[in-house]
């Protein structure tokens, strides 16, 4: 399998190119500003980008949604609340593929009301619903402390420990981690009752 992490634009925004091989079947997950560097290595590579991921709808995630379509002829997916068109709109246990990779579709509202994980192959793609150390804020319009609360504890920590996180920005100690150390270490995921969790994001 080939995985690329790019950190590129102003904000610390990571871009992952993600293909079956090199010269196979893949996807772009969460284009961001400063697109060009994806670009090259979709050309260098060979990759056939079958879709673009959105893991949710804030502009630091879609902006160069259309770069990558111009480019490579890809779909948009995204959740199906998302507030934009996108090609294929996905909800909760979704799976679709690109070449031998699968994808799931794991729903996070919490950031944002459409923040998706794409599961695949050992590896989850957060989004800002969970970062290396931290999780996204809640503050901003259509974010929800107690929807954060049970995607987090209840859909996130679910899943298996092994599973390699792909964070949205690189915020953290290290560009990624995984599940059982996010559940070991992030203070975010500590034991709190919803009510707790809830005043503990608004403080």
């Amino acid at each position: 399998m080939l995985l690329d992490q790019f950190r590129i634009g102003p904000y610390l925004n990571f871009t992952y190119l993600v293909a079956d091989e090199a010269g196979g079947q893949g996807v772009v997950i969460d284009p961001s500003y400063g697109i060009d560097p994806v670009l090259r290595a979709i050309d260098d590579r060979g990759v056939k980008v079958r879709y673009i991921l959105n893991t949710h709808s804030h502009t630091d995630h879609i902006v160069g949604n259309d770069d990558v379509r111009a480019r490579t002829g890809a779909k948009i997916v995204a959740h199906k609340v998302a507030p934009y068109r996108s090609d294929l709109g996905v909800e909760d246990g979704d799976a679709f593929a690109a070449g031998r990779l699968s994808f799931e579709v794991v729903h996070t509202p919490g950031h944002t009301p459409d923040s998706v994980l794409y599961v695949f192959a050992g590896n989850v793609a957060t989004g800002d619903t969970l970062f290396v150390g931290e999780c996204g804020r809640t503050d901003l319009p259509g974010g929800d402390p107690a929807a954060m609360y049970d995607s987090l504890h209840h859909r996130l920590l679910a899943l298996d420990d092994a599973l390699v996180v792909l964070p949205g920005h690189d915020y953290g100690s290290t560009p990624t981690s995984t599940i059982g150390r996010e559940r070991a270490e992030n203070y975010v995921l500590q034991p709190r009752t919803k009510e707790q969790f809830v005043r503990f994001m608004r403080e």
